[in-house]
């Protein structure tokens, strides 16, 4: 494994890119070439990822496939990559994903299709590029390399208030990068003022000592800018527009991987690098997480778009996601670092069946349906399956993943627990309610008549979601023990920083009960 498989990985879809803008798209053929060619570098990417999974070890903690080279020595900047257990599966999901997004805008994008493309792959090493690299100065010309492409697919080729959806994205996420980008900035200052080195080496920067207070507000900035991207409530108001606006396969991106990398910036930065500052609003998060629960069920309940009630989805199930890692418990976490897989698989899923549909019908309404089960059966099925494991349905993915967060959430306050446990009956309303609406009783719209059932190419970029649908809640530990030693790790890395001493000041734990929560200051 002495090949630098990270950066082969990461950079590789860039070669497909060059291939592309070589190739003219004023003919069909020209067209089918370039999305030949984006299919091509995303399946080579794919299968060069499996080595990595060939080549990890799961009884080793900390980082491996390191990669450390000195990039803009005078700052102490390096290029630097590095994948643990954490960060093992969001990468593989990543290759997983963007195939399948490729090859279902075969017919869906006809126009520029040489510039969406490259925006595609372009967008794929930026999100492999976010999830290795281990150096903040890297991680952060990643972090906004992502907003470029995916700006571009909602606003250009998104729906009629597209240019509107795609500055609010732009403007939430870069008002929250800004903000990290000054507390990388301080954060850097602070090690050298301690080390006298100058360095953006996460490892290193790991435990660096600052007064409390500036540790709460570097916290807060850097919170702010992950949660932006998850969304948490109540920054997620961009969330349904971009989603409703998106074309499908911004879609898939956005809610299988790209709200990932909020999640992911809160256990691999915001927590580790100050755990005062996240034990002083842990007990906020944790509130927000289940408001998000709640309040994302509920406002899709009352959709009457089928692609803004998936989204909106979303909101409630990354609030999972977010209480499962702020109750620092092993189930916890890895049901956190389980249930993002879970979500990327069973949501984009979701927005390509919603794809399917309205490429034949040109509305997403769900009043424009009711009874289609009759004329397209297997779409039927296939939609039914990705519905059971959206809502935790045993047997499939999302079940496991919402169970283990759960049960770790129950450990440490039952009350809290029972609170986001309602968001599993409620999910379950909304989202059969809808399939009730749209495949069940009788056919009223004539319209639904002609529609035709899903074509090979279709069944072909979903049958490897309901493989990994299965796949995971029927076998979740091949998944799971990749990942033990990393969450056992990350656990005791932020617990142990939580107790450590600052100025003679020790730093605050969150205290939760059933009716309301407190911060207790140890001298």
């Amino acid at each position: 494994m002495n090949t630098p498989i990270l950066t082969y990985v990461t950079f590789l879809p860039l070669l497909g890119v060059l291939f592309i803008l070589a190739i003219p798209q004023k003919s069909e053929e020209g067209k089918n070439i370039i999305r030949g060619i984006a299919l091509a570098a995303s399946i080579f990417t794919f299968l060069a990822s499996l080595r990595i999974y060939a080549g990890f070890d799961s009884s080793i903690a900390g980082f491996q496939l390191l990669e450390d080279h000195p990039w803009i020595t005078s700052y102490g900047i390096h290029y630097k990559l590095g994948i643990d257990g954490l960060s093992f599966w969001l990468a593989l999901l990543t290759t997983f994903l963007t195939p399948l997004t490729i090859l279902s805008t075969w017919r869906a994008i006809d126009k520029r299709v040489k510039e969406f493309q490259v925006a595609l792959l372009v967008l794929e090493t930026a999100m492999l590029g976010t999830f290795v690299a281990l150096d903040l100065f890297l991680f952060y010309v990643f972090w906004e390399l992502m907003l470029i492409p995916m700006y571009l697919i909602i606003g250009v080729w998104g729906g009629e208030r597209r240019i509107y959806a795609a500055i609010k994205f732009f403007l939430y996420t870069a008002v929250g990068s800004l903000l990290m980008l000054v507390c990388i900035i301080g954060l850097v200052y602070f090690h050298n003022e301690h080390s006298g080195h100058l360095t953006f080496d996460l490892l290193k920067l790991y435990g660096t000592p600052m007064p409390r207070l500036y540790e709460i507000l570097f916290f807060a900035a850097f919170a702010l800018a992950f949660a932006i991207k998850v969304p948490m409530f109540p920054l997620h108001t961009w969330l349904p527009d971009a989603h409703v606006e998106a074309p499908t396969a911004g879609s898939v991106i956005l809610a299988g991987i790209l709200l990932k990398m909020g999640t992911y910036g809160f256990f691999r930065f915001a927590m580790p690098l100050f755990p005062q500052g996240s034990a002083y609003f842990a007990p906020l998060i944790i509130v927000l997480s289940i408001i998000g629960i709640i309040y994302g069920a509920l406002v899709a309940m009352v959709q009457p778009d089928i692609k803004k009630l998936v989204a909106y989805s979303s909101v409630s199930h990354l609030g999972y996601c977010m209480l499962g890692l702020y109750v620092l418990t092993r189930q916890g976490v890895e049901g956190s670092v389980l249930q993002m897989i879970n979500h990327g698989i069973s949501t984009g899923a979701l927005f390509l069946l919603v794809g399917i549909v309205y490429e034949r019908r040109h509305t997403r309404l769900i009043k424009e349906y009711g009874g289609i089960a009759r004329v397209v059966p297997v779409y039927a099925t296939i939609f039914l399956i990705v519905t059971l494991s959206s809502i935790g349905f045993p047997t499939t993915n999302g079940f496991i993943g919402e169970f283990l967060i759960l049960l770790g959430a129950f450990k440490v306050n039952k009350a809290a627990a029972v609170l986001a446990a309602s968001g599993v009956i409620l999910g379950a309303v909304y989202m059969l309610w809808m399939v009730q609406r749209v495949f069940y009783g009788e056919i009223r719209n004539p319209k639904n008549l002609s529609l035709k059932d899903m074509s090979l190419r279709e069944v072909v970029y979903m049958v490897p979601l309901l493989v990994l649908i299965f796949w995971i809640g029927l076998f979740p530990n091949f998944f799971l023990k990749k990942m033990h030693v990393s969450v056992d790790h990350f656990i005791d890395q932020v617990k142990v920083e939580q107790v450590r001493q600052e100025s003679h000041i020790a730093t605050v734990a969150p205290v939760w009960d059933a009716g309301a929560s407190a911060l207790t200051a140890k001298e």
